[in-house]
């Protein structure tokens, strides 16, 4: 459920900042600050989290980050100062982070290689719900005249609500095999493997060479995950999370509510279809393949964008464009950013090496949310897109420095 918030966060706090702005007479710098902080501490939960997995066990610490991000999500809901909901919300971020390699390797070391991907980014398409959810309740907040002073935290308090709902089926979960076998448990994984097939299996383990995650062994691969996932998230999260601003600079003359409802729109017909095709898929295509595939379309939709000035007079147009960008998001990086870390590392350093890329993914994710507002208003949509489609550009060459793992099984 960490991914439904982080979705769900993903518009909201565009809309909180937004709500905030006339209530405390926030600065544009305070705003691009708090709309980042959650993402800039989820690198540090992400690290954290990772590091803690792979020393103590995936169990050991699946539950404490929705636990952590439970307790963010209400303080932020209560925030009587911008300090206090600024703090808060790096708690939020925490979370958040925490939940990428927990959620990632615990669904990955639990699947088999023929559907591995499918199982794992189903995982995943909890976003594709907190994506929809987010701009529907502000929506149905705001038809009902709900006042804006209240509005605000309303909104920040549901993102407490699936937290809470999960912490302990996840605190329930046996410890995956593949973990207990790297830590030279033969017997705890023969009792976890009984419980899962009805089968006693007395199971041997051999010996491995202990391996380190900034070897140069690695090295290529984490510039290849890490990477990928950065330059992505300098993407979708300025564009996410500045949605209503973008629309705005469309279409200038129409309301808050107005402007919401459109990114509902793009949101649902385009972003939330990709989650699902990519988790369709994505065995079938290949991860690698399908990242590259991605990228690519996000980069010519964005330079249509910034080169044919029509496309951002005629707002059909725009949203069209706009929409099929977040599709190929979807149904591309978004998804096989989450995937791949959590397949080609071996198991001692799965958990850390998909923390550090998730970390570099919300460094990506911090510029583009603190940085987009600011280069909007001061320079315009245009040169926006030329950015995003140079980042997409990148993508595809980084996204050249990882293996296929395409029905393959995971490293022991």
């Amino acid at each position: 459920m960490g991914f439904f918030t982080d979705a769900y966060d993903l518009f909201v706090v565009g809309v909180v900042t937004t709500l905030l702005m006339p209530l405390w007479h926030l600065t544009n710098s305070q705003i691009a600050l708090l709309n980042g902080a959650s993402l800039a501490s989820a690198a540090f939960g992400a690290v954290v989290f990772g590091w803690c997995s792979d020393a103590f066990g995936r169990k050991t610490m699946y539950g404490v980050e929705v636990c952590i991000l439970f307790i963010g999500a209400l303080l932020s809901a209560f925030s009587p100062s911008y300090i206090w909901l600024l703090i808060s919300r790096i708690l939020v971020g925490i979370g958040i982070g925490g939940d990428y390699p927990t959620s990632a390797v615990v669904a990955s070391e639990y699947a088999n290689r023929k559907n591995r991907g499918f199982l794992v980014l189903l995982v995943f398409a909890m976003q594709a719900v907190g994506l929809i959810v987010g701009p529907l309740f502000t929506s149905f907040l705001m038809i009902l005249h709900v006042p804006y002073l209240y509005i605000w935290r309303i909104l920040l308090a549901f993102g407490a609500l699936p937290a809470a709902s999960v912490f302990y089926l996840r605190r329930k979960i046996a410890e995956t095999p593949r973990f207990l076998l790297s830590k030279r448990y033969p017997l705890e994984v023969s009792r976890v493997v009984s419980v899962l097939t009805g089968h006693e299996d007395k199971i041997t383990i051999a010996v491995d060479i202990p391996e380190k995650l900034f070897s140069l062994k690695w090295l290529k691969c984490l510039l290849g995950t890490g990477g990928a996932w950065f330059l992505l998230d300098v993407v979708l999260y300025g564009n996410g999370i500045s949605s209503v601003l973008i629309m705005n600079t469309i279409n200038p003359h129409t309301s808050l509510l107005e402007h919401t409802l459109l990114s509902v729109l793009i949101f649902l017909c385009f972003a939330v279809p990709g989650y699902f095709f990519s988790a369709t898929y994505v065995d079938k295509i290949g991860r690698k393949c399908l990242q590259i595939i991605g990228f690519s379309v996000m980069a010519l939709c964005y330079l249509l964008i910034a080169s044919i000035p029509s496309i951002r007079r005629i707002l059909p147009l725009f949203v069209g464009l706009f929409g099929v960008s977040f599709f190929f998001i979807n149904f591309g990086p978004n998804a096989t950013t989450f995937l791949i870390p959590s397949e080609i590392y071996p198991t001692q350093i799965r958990a850390r090496a998909h923390g550090f890329s998730a970390a570099i993914g919300k460094v990506g994710a911090f510029i583009g949310a603190f940085f987009l507002p600011i280069m909007l208003k001061n320079m315009g949509l245009p040169i926006i897109m030329v950015f995003m489609a140079i980042a997409s550009l990148l993508g595809i060459l980084v996204t050249c420095l990882v293996p296929e793992m395409k029905e393959i099984s995971l490293q022991t």
